[in-house]
């Protein structure tokens, strides 16, 4: 062979690689949408039931490749809910609830379940930051002694759509772009927009999203909801729709979008830590459980579909029935043990609870446990000791990977004879599982029920029942996520599709953009509020917030000292904050340990500021940059702020534009205003400390932020 010849068969290969290649790139512009054995789809947005409102069906082979392709994207990492954080606790039922199901840990007040919670955000990755505007996991296993129950939910109490079906669609658009995986964890990208713009159902949950309920200040302070349509189902075989509703005792509480973000670059951990350091100090979170219920009866008396995932219960329509509480005391011994390789289901059930035929639950119940088999290696996941029952187990299944059970004897069918056909079907009263007998009547279709295709009315209700600050949010959430996206007609099509909800929101939406405002109103009817779904009416308690104490050496330490331990008293934590780590010396001699520098913290991971007296302390801080930064970043957040006799002159030197404030040289003056609490010239100090307290248990005093009037539509 020459040279040449050998150059030849260089070329051919080269060109036969290269020709590979083409034949595996697929572009997907302008084609019809195929099955991945080639088969033409005519319709990908529904699954198929039996009847528009009836349960999907099992020979729906599309639905089934399209979730079992996405639930297998991704190895080891869970493709949603990827970055979490576990903790156990227990669970105790405030009184019996025979009346309305038989589910054995919901009848005895004395009985304490263990439970196992994993908290997650949905979108990034583990490696991603906890502050991230997103969804965020709720998911609770329940070790019951008839097996486990896991309710898994979100902090938000609706889905972005109404079928199955389509989650893999939604997910994909809102992860990061496929050409250049950018952004990480975020929504503000044009494929998630534009999935939003095609899909009107998502209204209800953008408004969500984008409200304070998207960047929560800490597990401990978020709600939780099951989404789905459940049934409760007694021991006589009366069945009632439920609804499940986790309420914190600490109340519902919400970062600001600047703080979330400097959060995520200054400590990504922040609410892992925060839940982490709770538990250590016996703080133990604790969450009332709720449900709402409605009569089989009253299914159809309601102007939205009670099986719509993108629908409420109203409260003040459905109350909420508190039936017990849940207290989480004790932090994982290993993270990966636990906390990853925890395995949530909506399919573990216990008697008494049941399923309805909600679509997107209906999916859930196969791409959970099919996600189950590939993210832990097969079948045998039950045994891992974080998902393993109290229960016993007694069963035919045999050997798979992971196996670590030794199953004895020669029998593992049914029915047999060698061994009495054990283990044999558990009758109704030994509480064997017996699904609720509903009637199914209607065709195999692959439609949406008419009933589901409301899709902005309650978009408005809860636009309707924001407080101004917390609407303002919202629109400045707008700027940002839509102000990101490049497609400026995706822009002006988000600006259209949320002027069915408000005019005045969608005009506010479009000024920010660089959208063209709409020409009129096109929204609806609604006038309703709801109380329930503003976070302004919430619980408010100061225990458990974290305040920063701004000294310098020269500082008060009477003052200090007495603020400290009434702070404590309240279940407050104070932490000192000084150029430098250390030991900081006070007017009296007197030394203080330093908690951390402006290097280390910043006002971003406190509730509150205070500022105490001594002249060569607030000299000193006021001659450093950092400290007024300090300060003026917690004004901004409209967080509580203190400040007496010399310090309350550092305060006057800030940014706090706007508030009254103490005179230093008004004996025992005490000024509130806007959440900035002031003493001026006294040594007693016992009238602040109440006051201060009261601040920092309102979480924040939106008054002080600059007025927005909305511009008519």
């Amino acid at each position: 062979m020459n040279n040449n010849q050998s150059q030849d068969n260089i070329m051919i290969n080269e060109d036969s690689k290269n020709w590979q290649l083409d034949d595996v790139r697929a572009d997907h512009n302008n084609q019809l949408l195929t099955t991945n054995q080639g088969l033409r789809v005519s319709n990908t947005d529904d699954s198929l039931k039996a009847g528009e409102r009836g349960p999907t069906l099992m020979e729906d082979f599309h639905f089934r490749e399209k979730l079992t392709h996405f639930d297998h994207e991704r190895i080891p990492e869970r493709v949603v809910h990827a970055r979490g954080f576990g903790v156990h606790g227990y669970f105790q039922a405030y009184e019996s609830m025979a009346e309305y199901t038989k589910a054995k840990f919901l009848q005895d007040p004395s009985i304490k379940t263990p439970v196992f919670v994993r908290f997650s955000t949905v979108v990034g990755s583990k490696g991603s930051a906890d502050t991230v505007r997103d969804v965020r996991g709720f998911a609770t296993k329940f070790y019951t002694e008839e097996g486990n129950y896991d309710l898994v939910a979100n902090n938000i109490p609706v889905f972005f759509i109404q079928d199955a079906i389509k989650f893999p669609d939604i997910v994909h658009s809102i992860k990061p772009e496929p050409h250049n995986e950018i952004p990480q964890a975020s929504a503000a990208h044009d494929t998630f927009w534009d999935f939003v713009v095609s899909n009107p159902e998502t209204a209800h949950m953008i408004m969500w999203l984008l409200s304070d309920r998207g960047i929560p200040r800490s597990f401990r302070m978020m709600e939780g909801f099951g989404v789905n349509t459940f049934r409760f189902v007694n021991a006589e075989g009366k069945a009632r729709f439920v609804k499940f509703h986790w309420k914190p005792l600490l109340g519902v509480h919400s970062l600001v979008w600047d703080e979330a973000q400097k959060l995520a670059g200054k400590d990504p951990d922040y609410h892992r830590r925060d839940i982490w350091n709770a538990i250590n100090r016996g703080e133990y979170p604790e969450y009332e459980l709720g449900v709402q219920m409605i009569d089989e009866k009253d299914e159809f008396n309601f102007d939205f579909d009670i099986l719509d995932p993108t629908k409420i219960w109203p409260e003040e329509l459905i109350p909420v029935k508190i039936i017990g509480k849940m207290t989480l005391n004790r932090n994982v011994d290993n993270f990966f043990a636990e906390t990853e390789q925890v395995a949530f289901h909506p399919g573990h059930v216990v008697p008494g609870i049941d399923f309805s035929n909600d679509p997107l639950l209906q999916g859930r119940l196969f791409s959970y446990l099919d996600t189950q088999l590939i993210r832990l290696g097969g079948p045998n996941f039950h045994e891992i000791p974080i998902n393993r029952p109290i229960a016993p187990i007694h069963n035919n299944q045999r050997d798979g990977y992971h196996r670590m059970t030794i199953d004895r004897g020669r029998v593992s069918y049914s029915p047999n004879a060698l061994q009495d056909n054990t283990p044999k079907p558990a009758s109704d009263q030994d509480g064997g599982y017996v699904h609720y007998e509903e009637k199914v009547d209607g065709r195999k279709v692959r439609q949406r029920s008419e009933s589901f295709k409301d899709f902005y009315r309650q978009a408005t209700l809860f636009w309707n029942s924001m407080s101004p600050a917390e609407k303002q949010h919202i629109i400045e959430a707008f700027h940002f996520e839509v102000g990101s996206v490049i497609d400026k007609n995706i822009k002006q099509r988000v600006v259209d599709m949320f002027n069915n909800v408000n005019g005045d929101l969608a005009t506010q939406i479009a000024m920010g953009i660089g959208a063209t405002p709409p020409n009129s109103s096109g929204g609806n009817d609604v006038t309703a509020f709801s109380p329930a779904l503003s976070q302004e009416n919430t619980i408010k308690v100061p225990q458990t917030r974290m305040v920063a104490i701004l000294a310098e050496n020269g500082f008060n330490y009477n003052e200090v000292t007495q603020v400290m331990d009434a702070l404590r008293g309240a279940g407050i934590h104070p932490e000192i904050i000084s150029k430098n780590l250390g030991m900081i010396t006070g007017d009296n001699g007197q030394q203080l340990e330093v908690g951390k520098n402006y290097l280390t913290t910043a006002s971003i991971k406190y509730d509150a500021v205070y500022i105490p007296g001594g002249r060569q302390s607030a000299d000193t801080l006021m001659m450093q940059g950092d400290t007024i930064h300090f300060v003026n970043e917690a004004f901004k957040h409209a967080k509580a702020i203190g400040g007496t006799n010399e310090g309350v002159d550092l305060l006057a030197s800030s940014a706090l534009q706007g508030v009254s404030l103490a005179s230093s040289s008004n004996q025992g003056q005490l000024m509130s205003d806007l959440g900035v609490v002031t003493l001026g010239n006294s040594a007693y100090i016992t009238n602040f400390i109440p006051e201060f307290i009261n601040a920092i248990g309102q979480h924040r005093h939106w008054g002080r932020q600059p007025k927005k009037e909305f511009v008519p539509a």
